[in-house]
């Protein structure tokens, strides 16, 4: 049986320690704030980023060095001997190509799988843990890369917005919508779902735009997932959040009365889809459980 190493990013919402307990390599995503180059969950935690974001800093997402990514390859191939590696949605980052192309060099073909199965935060968190959870089960990594590239779309982000603030300052949306929508006191739901991040709905109040939330991952696991009467056996439930925890646990609160017995993990969103939306940011996700690990 081989041994298989399993990479993943920080977008993926794992931290380094995290990681470590998970058993699963995670490559800090790097920022530039200013003239100064940041590290994830290195020397830039959640509370730095966020403070320095609500200061009006100009914060840049940028992509691992190609050697930081080789160095790791290489560290992991003397002791495994094949790698899964995660990016983020190749929809959302450029880094998932950067290591694909770089899979695709002598050293590495046969021995590196960069699996572009269009995911972030926790979604792409559970995909590391499903291919460590293959691995340990004796799947070989070619195995385990198809595996999660016929799953790569059984999930689904709903993600409220806060202000819409930041949306603006990225030019996602004009600055007339932007003041119209803080004057109605709007609140969008956004999706992603596959390559992109795309609107899904406005709510009048946070509390309509966490029952949207709810809603449409009913819809999801009753006409994708297999029917609401087998949903703890079928998908797994995700809560993410920018900063503001005490709302995110409070949210978790209210999908348990419409998912009781869940086990529904709860972890910050990733910094490089924080800068683009905000803190007070709220995400409920499902993801289907993998065939093979039930």
């Amino acid at each position: 049986m081989s041994k298989v190493a399993v990479v993943t990013d920080s977008n993926s919402g794992i931290t380094q320690n995290e990681g470590k307990k998970l058993g699963i390599y995670v490559l800090p995503m790097p920022f530039m704030i200013g003239e100064n180059e940041y590290f994830e969950d290195i020397n830039l935690s959640q509370d730095e980023f966020y403070e320095k974001l609500k200061g009006g800093e100009n914060i840049c997402t940028s992509q691992p060095n190609l050697k930081q990514v080789s160095d790791l390859w290489d560290k992991l191939l003397k002791e495994y001997d094949a790698i899964i590696h995660i990016p983020m949605s190749s929809g959302l980052s450029g880094s998932c190509q950067s290591a694909y192309m770089l899979s695709q060099e002598d050293e590495y073909e046969g021995k590196v799988f960069v699996i572009d199965n269009q995911r972030i935060s926790v979604t792409q968190r559970q995909s590391a843990i499903d291919a460590r959870d293959l691995a340990a089960k004796g799947y070989e990594a070619s195995d385990i890369a198809d595996i999660l590239m016929r799953e790569k779309l059984e999930a689904s982000i709903y993600i409220m917005l806060d202000t819409l603030y930041y949306l603006k300052k990225g030019g996602r949306i004009t600055p007339a919508a932007a003041a119209i929508g803080t004057l109605l006191k709007l609140k969008p739901v956004l999706q992603i779902q596959g390559e992109k991040l795309d609107a899904f709905s406005k709510a009048r109040t946070s509390g309509i735009g966490r029952e949207q939330m709810i809603n449409a991952i009913k819809n999801d696991i009753e006409h994708r997932f297999g029917g609401l009467e087998n949903a703890k056996e079928n998908v797994y439930l995700q809560i993410a959040y920018t900063y503001d925890l005490a709302t995110a646990m409070d949210f978790k609160e209210q999908v348990l009365t419409h998912f009781p017995g869940f086990d529904i993990v709860v972890n910050p969103l990733s910094l490089s889809v924080a800068c683009h939306i905000g803190p007070g940011a709220v995400a409920l996700a499902v993801s289907k459980k993998v065939d093979e690990l039930k």
